[in-house]
């Protein structure tokens, strides 16, 4: 195979599956012009993968970026639910073309400035100020925080640990939750109880403080749930379970607060995305009014909460379409 200058390469690296694509030089990275999904545990490797998904499209990419569920650092990164270690000099090796490695948040946060309509569901429309900061709040499995600022023409993404942070109550149902996770926590952050990890920790407050009953039926399925997470959601989306929806009403009134809590911190009225996998589950739930008043309560700056827009981003492959916008931008290669 010779490398083909008109290829690059972008995938989205998970600890269940991982999504290749190939897209065309200048071309749009909604239309890869191959894609394919593997499941992450039937390979040794990220490179094995790769390989064989290169042979079979037979060419070299120029480039390659790729988001990964973990941290990277140096060119490495030890994936969260993967016996991988990934490194960017052994993948270029592989590859015969520079390689770059990005936290999944990263991939995501490179994503944002080239969202269309149909990506994302507003709200809160607001009034974005041009070329003024961006901020990505993104509860999945854990809390993801991202920030974008413009510079040199275009947006720039920067990493952020904001997800552990200290949980800060904003009422007394809070604070008794606060209260509640502490002994078995110690330090509980954001994520804690803004996250999909988080959501069991609001139901058993919500249980044990006595404000909900949990029914036998909920009780028996929570038990033999390797997860209970899926099982809180739904019954809460459908209406299944009063302490389901009450526990969805808490988590979708906390991140409302942590999204204004990043907005304000990055001066983000540009507008703040939630992205990850849980607010597209619970979206009915971040349309009633409790979201957007703990968004926007923020004493002095109420108003100018209520000037930046909030967006819910829909888009499934939102990780790898990153990854395709940073594997797009040639400068991100440059040594």
């Amino acid at each position: 195979m010779a490398v083909n200058e008109k290829y690059f390469l972008a995938g989205d690296i998970g600890g269940t599956k991982t999504v290749l694509a190939l897209y065309q030089e200048d071309g749009s990275p909604y239309a890869p012009i191959k894609k394919e999904r593997f499941v992450s545990r039937n390979y040794s490797s990220l490179g094995a993968l790769v390989s064989e998904f290169l042979a079979a499209s037979n060419v070299e990419p120029a480039r390659a970026s790729f988001g990964v569920a973990g941290p990277v650092q140096e060119g490495r990164v030890k994936t969260t639910n993967l016996p991988w270690l990934i490194e960017q000099q052994e993948l270029e090796q592989t590859i015969h073309a520079p390689v770059r490695l990005l936290n999944d948040l990263s991939a995501i946060a490179h994503a944002i400035p080239y969202l269309q309509a149909n990506d994302v569901e507003t709200i809160n429309p607001g009034v974005a100020a041009s070329k003024s900061p961006l901020a990505v709040v993104a509860p999945g499995t854990g809390l993801g925080e991202a920030f974008l600022t413009w510079s040199g023409g275009r947006y720039h993404a920067h990493p952020s640990e904001g997800g552990h942070a200290d949980f800060a109550p904003v009422d007394s149902l809070q604070t008794e939750l606060l209260l509640y996770l502490q002994p078995r926590f110690g330090h509980v952050s954001f994520e804690r109880v803004c996250s999909g990890s988080g959501v069991p920790n609001l139901y058993n407050f919500l249980k044990d403080s006595g404000r909900h009953v949990e029914p036998g039926w909920l009780r028996d399925e929570i038990e033999q749930a390797s997860d209970a997470t899926p099982i809180i959601v739904q019954a809460g989306v459908e209406g299944r379970a009063e302490i389901c929806g009450a526990a969805l009403d808490l988590f979708a009134s906390i991140l409302g607060g942590e999204a204004g809590n990043m907005a304000l911190k990055v001066l983000a009225t540009g507008g703040i995305y939630l992205a990850g996998g849980m607010p597209g589950r619970v979206l009915s739930f971040l349309r009633k009014p409790a979201f957007l008043n703990a968004f926007v309560q923020k004493g002095r700056f109420t108003n100018l909460l209520r000037a930046i827009p909030a967006h819910v981003v829909i888009n499934p492959e939102v990780a790898l379409f990153g990854a395709a916008c940073h594997g797009n931008e040639l400068e991100n290669f440059d040594e």
